[in-house]
């Protein structure tokens, strides 16, 4: 039982890591210049090294309504970039993303209209085309960055096997309660700072520093199995709050990417900060909720799981450690 949990442990996260580039989320950014002129900026992520077979299209009334030649790779992304002229504007008009309905990641489609107006709309496999409103409102921006948010936490396994580690970590209900409240009160602040251009930290040894962290929560893990009055078991929610402001500068990274609409920045920050919040929510309902259930199936493995100098927690803290180290190591020879 010991090593098929840890063998399934090892290969959610595993499969996490090999999917990471193929669930970024493209973003389509269209800009009125001047007149029927619009200004065209598609990044479609990257699969294997190659772009991912989704395209842009246009309303028919633009041309070109996609990108000519192939896109250019900028490190992390497939880019195009063209003019389009669209006589009598987008409103009402239909964008599509073709071949979306075939992949499992999402598209931030971001307008700027003449007018001064944002609009964001977030296009799915399920819903892969929409029609450009008349009137572009604020609503459109707050629901597109909640998913966005919410998508984001939720394959962001880095960030997820930080808060399981911390729910393997801390056991006392109200501990566990503080340490999580810190982290989200410190993530969020360093997000805020990050994305309004306070504060600028590179995104490499930012991310390296995040798989430390969950390096240094396994080893607490493994020392908690010993006995003793450990720095997590003294100041939880000090530990989590020094995280987290780490892992927030991880979540602007990722908003950098995708990026925020100029006149909505606020609404768009606090929204994408929503969606991280109640997709880290309900990651920690679903593994409640599974424990929860395996108390009731399998008493004696809950019973093992819960005892911190068990061979179940010997066996979580070294995959969660393996598994970080790797992360750790991957990250730094990146530099």
């Amino acid at each position: 039982m010991k090593q098929l949990l840890a063998a399934i442990m090892a290969l959610w996260v595993w499969t996490g890591m090999a999917q990471a580039h193929a669930l970024d989320p493209g973003y389509l950014q269209l800009q009125h210049l001047e007149g029927d002129a619009w200004q065209v900026f598609w990044r479609k992520p990257t699969v294997q090294s190659e772009p991912m077979a989704i395209d842009a299209i246009l309303p028919p009334n633009c041309g070109p309504r996609q990108a000519e030649g192939d896109p250019q790779f900028d490190g992390a992304a497939w880019v195009s970039q063209w003019v389009a002229l669209c006589p009598g504007g987008l409103a009402g008009q239909p964008i599509v993303i073709k071949g979306l309905e075939a992949t499992r990641t999402d598209v931030l489609v971001r307008l700027s209209g003449p007018d001064g107006q944002a609009l964001s709309k977030r296009l799915t496999a399920d819903q892969t085309e929409f029609n450009v409103p008349v009137d572009m409102t604020g609503w459109e921006v707050f629901t597109s960055y909640v998913a966005l948010g919410f998508d984001h936490i939720l394959e962001g396994f880095d960030h997820l096997l930080f808060v399981f580690a911390l729910l393997v970590l801390i056991r006392d209900p109200w501990r566990l309660v503080g340490a999580v409240t810190a982290f989200t009160v410190a993530h969020s602040m360093t997000l805020a700072l990050a994305t309004l251009d306070l504060i600028r930290v590179p995104s490499p040894p930012v991310e390296a520093v995040i798989a430390l962290s969950i390096v240094l929560l396994a080893v607490e893990i493994l020392r908690r199995r010993r006995g003793g009055d450990q720095l997590t078991e003294r100041y939880p929610w000090l530990l989590s709050f020094g995280f987290g402001l780490l892992h927030g500068l991880g979540f602007a990274g990722a908003l950098a990417e995708i990026g925020l609409p100029q006149g909505d920045i606020p609404l768009a920050l606090l929204a994408f900060n929503v969606g991280v919040e109640a997709g880290q929510l309900a990651f920690v309902a679903v593994i409640l909720t599974l424990f929860a259930v395996l108390r009731g199936v399998a008493p004696r493995v809950t019973a093992i799981l819960r005892d911190p100098t068990s061979s179940g927690t010997l066996v979580m803290g070294y995959a969660i450690g393996g598994v970080a180290t790797y992360w750790l190591a991957e990250r730094v020879a990146g530099f």
